[in-house]
């Protein structure tokens, strides 16, 4: 392959690899979907390739759609045990986010509502309200009508609608909310947590280091409350079971406030708090070592600020 070819496509990688995450909600999926588009490229007659950047957008998205209709992924998503990947701030795979909509097509909450989507669905949301794609386009990219393409954007948006979190999160103010919270979580006291959440606040978690075998969901304010108070309350055998007393972060995880437990350096839970006309709307938790090496490689490389918790 000719240096150009290869050094047009390493331009676009960034751009195709956060196209596929918002799509797949995996790192992994999303890197093994833009090698893909990769051999794509090179095997194609690239002198036949007039738009080549709207090339490999059509490429990317069916190939992603391909994985999310294969059989494999289907039961894995369907036996109710699969969260999105977490990726700490500043990951390539969390751009484009200049406007309020990129931002939160990337939080957890709203990855967690696209999987009530079709796949077709999901694309058209992503293209349209991410990356600005219009629906011309949109039907060039899936084989579909122009009317398709707004009739799927205009379902997938009233789906999503119910997301309505504030994505606009610094590293100080998410400090500040993540302080109020460690406080409230480990005073003993549920009704200091109950009062920092909206009154149909909810959660889900994979359970300890994720062995849940399906997702553990707390319904409303009381039981997430409980749940919260519970879990950040230490025990020997909690200790024995993550491998010592991790120290507890104030981080941003796909774009919202989050709490980070990590160990010798080795991130061994997150949990991130969507957040609703300053209170918070759910909290989604992650352990699951399979769903927290690009986080954890992340977080490796950056310095760290002082912990919230030193040894918890």
């Amino acid at each position: 392959m000719d240096i150009a070819a290869v050094a047009h496509f390493e331009a676009s990688r960034n751009r195709l690899a956060s196209l596929a995450y918002r799509l797949l909600g995996s790192a992994a999926d999303a890197e093994d979907t833009v090698q893909d588009a990769f051999l794509r490229w090179q095997a194609a007659d690239r002198e036949y390739v007039e738009v080549p950047e709207a090339w490999l957008t059509k490429i990317v998205t069916n190939l992603a759609i391909d994985r999310l209709r294969s059989a494999q992924v289907r039961r894995e998503r369907a036996v109710g045990a699969w969260l999105p990947e977490p990726l700490l701030d500043g990951d390539p795979l969390l751009g484009p986010a200049e406007t309020a909509v990129q931002r939160e097509s990337v939080t957890l909450a709203v990855l967690l509502l696209m999987e009530r989507l079709s796949p077709v669905e999901r694309a058209v949301y992503v293209l349209r309200e991410a990356f600005s794609h219009s629906h011309a386009e949109i039907a060039g990219i899936l084989g579909i009508t122009e009317s398709a393409s707004q009739q799927h954007a205009h379902r997938a948006r009233r789906r999503i609608a119910a997301a309505g979190t504030e994505t606009r999160t610094d590293e100080v103010s998410a400090r500040r909310i993540v302080e109020a919270f460690v406080a409230a979580a480990t005073s003993g006291r549920t009704e200091r947590l109950v009062a920092l959440l909206t009154d149909d606040a909810t959660g889900v978690s994979d359970g300890a280091l994720g062995l849940a075998t399906t997702l553990i969901r707390y319904a409303t304010p009381a039981q997430l409350a409980t749940a919260v108070r519970v879990g950040f309350t230490p025990t020997p055998a909690k200790r024995k079971l993550v491998g010592g007393s991790p120290s507890i972060h104030a981080a941003v995880v796909n774009g919202c406030p989050a709490m980070l437990f990590a160990l010798d350096d080795r991130v061994l839970g997150v949990s991130i708090l969507a957040i609703r006309d300053g209170r918070i709307a759910s909290i989604g938790s992650v352990s699951a070592p399979a769903r927290l090496g690009r986080l954890t490689e992340s977080w490796r490389q950056r310095a760290h600020d002082a912990p919230l918790v030193e040894s918890w």
